[in-house]
């Protein structure tokens, strides 16, 4: 049996190997799981949709994300630890690369230590960047975590798609996207400076493949200002220029929005789009973010005389800000009811104050939505994201 002094050398030397940058991902987890004494481990990835956690080899099944103790570790990104059937003990441990969520581990040893936990969250982290390494250009990852072909238009959008999940120790980012494999023209963007907080939503006329591409023409431009360290207005400007110039019979609605995540200033730009919600203290505060509505982007927007405004308001600690497309409050219950605004809101002070983490709010949240149209199909593209500004207690 190794020690922890052999075992420390056995995972530097796999570390050091310059072969383990090839290898697959079950080979990596093996010859990790050895090096650091563990008996057998197996990764569990989610599913698009997450719904499912899949695992990555054919020896084991896959688990709903609702309903499983492997489920219970990704959904609150916490330990969970449970006896063996063949003895001993499974630790589930979720597999988070910076704060997205991209599965479950699990860990079997003989005995639960001190020692075992901290090798296999040594392991959960180590192999939670391998995969974010590696899917981009493996599609064994992308195969696994999806559970019916995908449309064109959809495949394009995606792969402009950033993470699901963002965030530092001062503000989180999360969104989801509907219907996840027949996209038309939603789509999404956010990142991270050292100060600020950059979100994007958009909504692009129609819903096709045209649909997607004035999408991902406007993620590009906007991204590409960004990059050049455009400011906001500047920002928004090239957004419309570059659909004007390439794609003139095309427009989209969106939300351009920037959080200094230091004093929590947020600035905006609403182009034709429904207002952002602002949820501080359990509360909708109604219409804090509601201002005049402008063009689309864009040529309508070449056609204004007006210039694009920016608006400004000052977030409390705690706040949480929804950016949102129409197709989630116009989507309609079996009954033919819309979901409607006042439901979207509820739902989510609801989860604010049951202390669910953002990005399981909106899981959940969206799976509502889901569940509760006839066919479990939704008439228009939905997107939320929603921010949360949590500064450090000072």
């Amino acid at each position: 049996m190794p020690t922890p002094e052999t075992s420390d050398v056995l995972l530097q030397e796999f570390l050091a190997d310059p072969a383990h940058l090839t290898l697959d991902l079950s080979a990596a987890v093996a010859r990790c799981t050895r090096a650091l004494d563990l008996q057998h481990a197996v990764v569990y990835l989610v599913d698009l949709q997450q719904r499912h956690l899949v695992p990555q080899t054919d020896v084991a099944s896959s688990m709903p994300v609702d309903g499983s103790l492997a489920g219970w570790a990704y959904r609150t990104q916490a330990l969970r630890v449970e006896e063996a059937e063949t003895g001993g003990v499974t630790a589930w441990l979720p597999l988070l690369d910076g704060a997205e969520r991209l599965g479950v581990l699990a860990v079997h040893a003989s005995a639960l230590t001190s020692a075992t936990l901290t090798r296999g969250r040594a392991l959960a982290s180590l192999l939670a960047m391998m995969i974010t390494s590696k899917r981009a250009f493996e599609d064994s990852f992308v195969r696994h975590t999806r559970t019916e072909p995908m449309h064109l238009p959809s495949e394009m959008l995606r792969a402009f798609l950033p993470p699901r999940t963002i965030g530092n120790s001062h503000v989180v980012s999360t969104a989801v996207l509907e219907p996840a494999y027949e996209l038309g023209g939603d789509a999404f963007d956010h990142s991270l400076t050292q100060t600020t907080l950059h979100v994007s939503v958009v909504d692009a006329m129609g819903h096709d493949l045209a649909s997607g591409l004035t999408s991902a023409v406007a993620l590009a431009a906007c991204r590409n200002a960004r990059r050049n360290g455009a400011d906001l207005p500047t920002l928004v400007g090239s957004v419309d220029d570059a659909l004007a110039r390439w794609l003139p019979d095309q427009y989209c609605t969106a939300v351009l929005a920037q959080l200094d995540f230091e004093t929590g200033l947020l600035r905006w730009s609403n182009c034709g789009h429904p207002a952002p919600l602002l949820i501080r203290d359990e509360q909708l505060i109604t219409d804090a973010l509601e201002r005049e509505a402008e063009p689309p982007m864009g040529s309508p927007a070449q056609l204004s005389a007006s210039p694009r405004r920016t608006h400004e308001t000052m977030l409390e600690p705690g706040d949480r800000v929804l950016v949102y497309t129409d197709g989630i409050t116009e989507a309609r219950t079996r009954e033919e009811k819309l979901f409607g605004l006042e439901r979207f809101a509820d739902y989510v002070i609801r989860a604010t104050a049951g202390g669910e983490l953002a990005p399981e709010a909106l899981r959940r949240l969206i799976h509502s939505i889901l569940d509760s149209q006839s066919g479990g199909q939704l008439r228009d593209d939905a997107t939320i994201l929603m921010f949360e500004w949590r500064p450090p207690t000072r």
